[in-house]
């Protein structure tokens, strides 16, 4: 538990740091799911090696017994021969190994118990890594969606800010049209007046031109010759009276 602890502090401190410099809030969750995500590896890997030492005990102790049984056996035997210097040698052989075999025995309980307290660990800091794998998918998702909330402010500004220029550039042309059609208007006037000439009318066509002109000749000796009546009854009249006269 003191080897977790200080993993979990050293986390932390470097979480604070990270936390304090980041500029993406993201990649720092990230980076502390992925090292609390290597904690509980190393815990696993711990788990193993406890188990496999304690294992190796458990073969080294099974041998001890069995070469305890032969042992007695063998003093067995040597006494039945008559022999109790070998059976002594034998039982003193295995009174060693038997404690040896104890000793192999209080070595398999600690790791036993190392073992359990680093299962527990590893189920406690399992469930810790699912709830902060949890809360930081949530907090990375709130952070992308007020992210994107103020990419598009901060657009919906600059659109608001072309919108207020658009708008000028609008109101500058509706001027200017009206202006525009002011003059036109003030122009039609003063050629309907005939204050202005309206040379639109001299881009007639040419046949159009002269067969005016033929008619305006016409008119012209229409006029002559009926100021050549006019003055020829006049002369006539004129004469008739001096006659009666004389």
């Amino acid at each position: 538990m003191g080897v977790l602890s200080r993993m979990t502090n050293l986390i932390k401190v470097k979480v604070n740091s990270l936390l304090g410099a980041a500029e993406d809030p993201r990649e720092m969750l990230d980076y502390s799911y992925e090292k609390q995500l290597q904690m509980l590896q190393d815990v696993k890997r711990g788990i193993v090696e406890v188990t496999t030492s304690k294992r190796r005990l458990e073969l080294q102790k099974n041998k001890i017994e069995e070469s305890t049984e032969r042992l007695g056996e063998q003093a067995r035997q040597a006494m039945s021969h008559g022999r109790e210097d070998l059976a002594r040698q034998a039982l003193e052989r295995r009174g060693s190994l038997q404690q040896q075999a104890d000793n192999l025995d209080q070595q398999i309980a600690t790791l036993e118990q190392d073992q359990a307290k680093l299962e527990q660990s590893e189920q406690r800091l399992r469930t810790k890594l699912e709830s902060f794998r949890s809360r930081k998918e949530t907090i990375k998702a709130q952070y992308s969606a007020a992210e994107a909330q103020v990419r598009i402010g901060e657009a919906v500004g600059g659109i608001s800010e072309e919108m207020a220029d658009i708008g000028m550039a609008i109101d500058r042309a509706e001027e200017k049209t009206q202006g525009m059609q002011a003059r036109a208007g003030a122009i039609d006037e003063l050629i309907e007046s005939g204050t202005l000439e309206d040379f639109t009318q001299s881009s007639r066509d040419p046949i159009e031109r002269e067969l005016g002109e033929i008619s305006m000749r016409e008119s012209v000796d229409a006029e002559l010759e009926a100021m050549r009546s006019e003055l020829g009854q006049g002369d006539q009249k004129k004469q008739l009276g001096e006659g009666n006269n004389g």
